[in-house]
């Protein structure tokens, strides 16, 4: 596990930034390339990048990897102070463990029309037994996290 890492003008990467370099690195493992960071009082306290191949684990989604980093540090399964910063819509599994986790705030940057949970396909915070929809702010650095992943699939192809 990572240790907490402080968000300081010394060092300006953002979180999304940081998220971004874990979808390139999930790329070059081979994952498709999807990156997430939370963070807690301006310090990043979990980062993670697709494992679903590396660990044969079709949960191992950078969301889902985060959430439980987070959840070990702070020793608790809520992450009521937490935001959370991933670089593509998240599928409703994912939805589903932010809205558990009670995740503050959600940003991310591209949409995900064919797997999306948020604003595409079941829209998981708009339902009725969803008991917890955090702060959604998409479009964050959408262009660089769109570009990683058609870079990613044109190589596939």
């Amino acid at each position: 596990m990572r240790k907490a890492a402080s968000i300081t003008k010394a060092n300006s990467a953002t979180p999304m930034d940081i998220a971004l370099e874990e979808a390139h690195a999930a790329g070059e493992r081979g994952e498709v390339p999807i990156g997430a960071v939370i963070v807690r009082d301006g310090e990043i306290i979990a980062r993670a990048g697709n494992r679903t191949r590396e660990f044969n684990d079709v949960t191992a989604h950078a969301e889902i990897l985060t959430i439980r980093q987070a959840g070990e540090m702070l020793g608790s399964e809520r992450l009521i102070d937490c935001d959370l910063y991933v670089t593509l819509e998240p599928c409703a599994m994912c939805a589903a463990a932010i809205s558990f986790a009670r995740i503050r705030r959600l940003y991310y940057g591209a949409s995900d029309p064919k797997g999306g949970g948020i604003e595409h396909g079941g829209r998981f915070y708009t339902q009725p037994t969803c008991h917890h929809a955090p702060e959604i702010y998409p479009g964050f650095c959408e262009a660089d996290a769109r570009k990683i992943l058609k870079d990613f699939f044109r190589e596939k192809r």
